[in-house]
């Protein structure tokens, strides 16, 4: 799918739902060079390791606010992700375990509360990211 029929299914399903929500259709390096720390929350799906997804994300997120992400099997991305989440003071304060109805899939919702301001020249342009 697109991400226009994405974004289009979101706003329906949040009026369905009467959801009041702020949907956002950008790039979140982009958009977070203009709205560092402004949300309370960031929610993520399992779209890119967890390091990139964030770099990409917390430095959204207010201090004491948190960034949580779903993710499939955790234990090597969560190791790979902890310097960038230290670098970003972000703290790892919870891992929540679902298995998804009817399958066997194993998730994870992976809490990372901001614990101070985002540093200097973060966030990086998405060239500066290695994915």
């Amino acid at each position: 799918e697109t991400q226009r029929n994405i974004f289009i299914k979101l706003l329906e399903l949040s009026k369905v739902l009467e959801l009041d929500v702020n949907i956002i259709n950008d790039r979140s390096e982009e958009y977070a060079l203009n709205h560092l720390e402004t949300y309370d929350l960031v929610v993520s799906r399992a779209v890119a390791n967890l390091r990139v997804l964030t770099e990409l994300c917390l430095p959204l997120v207010k201090v004491n606010g948190y960034f949580i992400s779903l993710k499939g099997n955790i234990e090597e991305e969560l190791k790979e992700a902890e310097s960038i989440i230290a670098k970003l003071n972000g703290k790892v304060i919870n891992i929540i375990n679902l298995l998804l109805p009817g399958e066997e899939a194993v998730r994870n919702n992976v809490y990372i509360k901001k614990m101070d301001k985002t540093p200097k020249g973060y966030p990086r342009r998405s060239k500066d990211i290695i994915r």
